[in-house]
């Protein structure tokens, strides 16, 4: 079953059906004001950190509540009902409803007893509050005489784990007072007089468009003893009861009364943030003129859009275009903005970045918007330890110059990160690599960036000294040491273990600055790296090639670890789809260690990240196997190496593959099989259950994954093959073969490229003729300063 489509004209996923699996969401907000909303308005906001900056309640592994609610009650009949389907649940027979997620918007529409009511929800672009507005619309041939009652539930306590547990401290800190048109909260107020800059806090739910009759800021007197969310004592009673909050739970509602002719509309707006009373005040009396709602929604549109129109598609594929024009893109600059920080799954306790994620993340918006992408590169340097390796965790307030590292036991305190891991700062070389390509920027390698705890240095010294992490702590077989863990947290191999995914990124990484060296002439660095890498090249094929594919590595002791004689465990995926992509297999060994992928751990919703699941043969280390089977890291397929492995195989010019991999992982193919995946069909999971669950294709923890990122580079350098350089731009598609023509528009360095991609005879990689601006080049790569303020671009497959 489907519960909804995807509208391309207008960037929005329209779920008709508010009866869906699980909660399907939606971001609202900047890193300055951040809030989540789901289909039936369920979430919760913050002020720059879930963790210390909460706002409102949400109850996490539950039934999506409570939210941003508004009520609306016939003040006739007495029959009650939300505006969006949850939290009352009417009757879906006689409730009607669809829900409209946008880019940073959302709209939930419903129709009851001959009224239409819309919500829409919003962030205003670089505000710090957020904007909830109804539009309540009589569809009778009466008069009616409608109730409406705003809801939120307030923290008792900025700090999110205080509020929730420490009750016999944060249920006495806060009171509300009504102040004209809004309820206010404090906190602490006792503790300073707060004009800004002092002790207690503020935050405020008012409203305006319509008066407002009675009020409640206390929560048990608003829902009612044994009452819930979905039967308000107020709302039955068609009244709130004015009492506020002292020593309990506090909210904010409000009660307004309309009355609307046969055809009537009628519109209020209830605004919510972190705002004393008189900024709150002011930011309230700015939307009396309900004209500035359509002018903020429209510049949060032209801002999104502007950013998406940078790179477009049409291929014969609607849902990889859904997902590259839109979704995987904005799901890109999400996952980007709040690294793994707030959403259903993460409470947000996670007060800070993780160094692998987010520099891998990064590589996801580069195309869209690379100036961005270079402000954050130069923020996850600067978190690089002067001995190479990447702090685990980057505080939101981040000190560079100045921070404790993993040699520290306060830093360990602090984060909860005890040690280093294997891969945090090879992540920068393919990252900086795609940032310079984009821009052109070649002096970006020269800029002076500082180290996380001492000293500075350039982006090569930067990128140099990560080399030097790896070099400096090596195995007993001479390739890099697992020491807490690579990328795998569930695979533990030892201090001095070794891990055959740390040693080819180290090999690329080693490409990579191989580039950089010579764009420098450090002719003594070149020859530095033509005997490392040589070495670790002949090293990996000496002990980590078997018969038909990579092994995953070995423990300190020298146990193989992924070797195809295990019972299980026998077959990795990452080692395989990085040995193409590092350019360490020969093309024998990459056909064949592709080919044992598809054999082995391929399935009907992507590939497995290893198989068979532990059970019985797990070594200590191997985490995983606290896992059931097919779940998460134990033989489950985990999202974000699909996009790897669908680089890889275009990369080897399999384009039917590489497509199959992305129509099998893709949550748009999903759209129609919607009870089986559980999650929004237009955004990646973490993992995906796989062939032992009972519930194969469910997926997992949405949104915040690196999956965006990967999948993203998998479809535009992979799949479509724009690949650029320091110089110019290659052009290396990987198609399926009954894709005839695909058609691009890129900006590359503030020039349009028209793109059109012609494939009558039906290849999946390689070319016959390349064409710019109707004359024939000897290559398919267009240097850039062969290029006009607007390029027609042919490629002939």
């Amino acid at each position: 079953m489907n519960y909804g489509y995807f509208d391309e004209a207008n960037r929005e996923y329209v779920i008709t059906k508010p009866n869906t699996p699980a909660p399907w969401a939606n971001y609202l907000g900047s890193p300055e004001y951040g809030a989540i909303i789901s289909n039936n308005a369920g979430g919760y906001s913050f002020v720059k950190s879930g963790a210390n900056g909460r706002i409102s309640r949400y109850i996490f592994n539950q039934e999506d509540k409570p939210g941003r609610y508004i009520y609306l009650r016939d003040d006739v009949s007495g029959d009650y009902w939300s505006a969006s389907w949850q939290p009352v649940g009417k009757d879906l027979s006689v409730y009607q409803n669809e829900c409209r997620h946008g880019t940073a918007y959302t709209k939930i529409s419903a129709d009851y007893s001959n009224i239409h009511s819309e919500a829409l929800y919003y962030v205003p672009l670089n505000k710090t509050h957020e904007v909830w507005k109804l539009s309540v619309t009589n569809t009778d041939n009466k008069e009616r005489k409608i109730s409406t009652f705003g809801f939120i539930e307030f923290t008792n306590e900025d700090y999110y784990e205080n509020d929730q547990v420490n009750l016999q401290y944060t249920l006495f800190i806060t009171k509300t007072y009504f102040k004209e048109n809004k309820i206010l909260q404090t906190i602490n107020e006792n503790t300073g007089k707060n004009a800004e800059g002092t002790n207690y806090r503020e935050r405020f739910f008012g409203s305006v468009g319509q008066p407002i009759v009675s009020y409640n800021g206390d929560k048990a007197s608003f829902i009612g003893r044994y009452h819930s969310y979905g039967n308000p004592v107020a709302v039955i009673n068609g009244c709130c009861d004015n009492t506020l909050n002292y020593n309990s739970n506090a909210c904010g509602a409000l009660h307004s009364i309309l009355t609307l002719a046969p055809g009537e509309t009628k519109e209020l707006v209830y605004i919510l943030g972190k705002k004393n009373d008189k900024d709150s005040a002011e930011i309230l009396k700015g939307y009396e003129d309900f004209s500035i709602i359509e002018n903020e929604l429209v510049e949060l549109k032209t801002y999104w859009h502007g950013k998406l129109e940078q790179f477009q598609v049409q291929t014969p594929d609607d849902n990889f275009n859904h997902m590259v024009n839109t979704w995987n893109a904005y799901q890109c600059f999400i996952t980007f903005i709040w690294s793994r920080a707030a959403s259903f799954m993460y409470a947000g306790l996670r007060n800070g970045y993780g160094y692998r994620d987010t520099v891998q993340d990064i590589q996801g918006i580069i195309h869209l918007d690379p100036e961005l992408a270079g402000e954050k590169i130069r923020f996850m340097l600067s978190a690089q330890v002067d001995n190479g390796g990447g702090l685990p965790l980057v505080k939101f307030n981040h000190n560079a110059g100045h921070e404790d590292t993993p040699d520290d036991a306060s830093y360990a305190q602090a984060t909860g990160h005890p040690a280093y891991r294997a891969d945090d700062a090879l992540w920068l070389f393919p990252t900086v690599l795609k940032y310079i390509s984009e821009t052109g920027n070649k002096t970006f390698i020269d800029e002076v960036i500082p180290y996380a705890n001492k000293d500075e240095g350039t982006v090569y010294d930067h990128l140099k000294r990560a080399i030097n992490f790896s070099m400096e702590r090596l195995g007993a077989h001479n390739m890099p040491a697992g020491l807490h863990a690579d990328w795998n947290d569930c695979l533990r191999l030892g201090k001095k273990g070794e891990s055959s995914f740390v040693a080819l990124q180290l090999y690329y990484a080693m490409t990579v600055i191989r580039a950089f060296a010579k764009e420098k002439d450090d002719d003594v660095y070149l020859a530095y790296l033509d005997k490392v890498q040589t070495e670790l090249g002949e090293t990996i094929q000496k002990y980590c090639w078997e018969e038909d594919r990579f092994i995953r590595g070995f423990k300190e002791d020298g146990q193989v670890i992924g070797s195809k004689k295990d019972p299980e465990a026998n077959m990795w995926l990452n080692p395989q789809s990085w040995s193409v992509i590092s350019g360490l297999a020969t093309k024998d060994q990459a056909e064949k260690a592709l080919e044992s992928v598809h054999r082995e751990l391929n399935t009907a919703y992507g590939c497995r990240l290893m198989a068979p699941s532990y059970v019985d043969h797990a070594f200590d280390g191997a985490l995983a196997i606290l896992f059931n089977k097919s779940t998460k890291e134990n033989g489950g397929i985990f999202s974000q190496p699909q996009g790897w492995i669908i680089l890889a195989e275009s990369l080897m010019g399999h384009g039917d593959c590489a497509y199959q991999y992305f129509k099998e992982s893709s949550p748009s193919s999903q759209n129609d099989n919607a009870d089986v995946r559980v999650l929004e069909p237009y955004v990646h999971g973490q993992f995906t259950e796989s062939v032992d669950s009972p519930f194969e294709g469910r997926s997992h923890v949405h949104w915040l994954t690196g999956t965006a990122s990967t999948v993203m580079v998998g479809c535009v350098e992979g799949i479509l093959g724009i690949r650029p350089n320091f110089d110019g731009l290659l052009l290396s598609p990987s198609i399926p073969s009954n894709w005839k023509e695909v058609k691009i528009t890129k900006m590359f360095r503030n020039k349009k490229l028209n793109i059109t991609i012609q494939n009558f005879d039906g290849a999946e990689g390689g070319y016959r003729e390349c064409y710019l601006n109707g004359t024939i080049l000897s290559s398919n790569y267009i240097p850039a300063e062969s290029l006009s303020v607007e390029n027609e671009v042919l490629l002939v497959m």
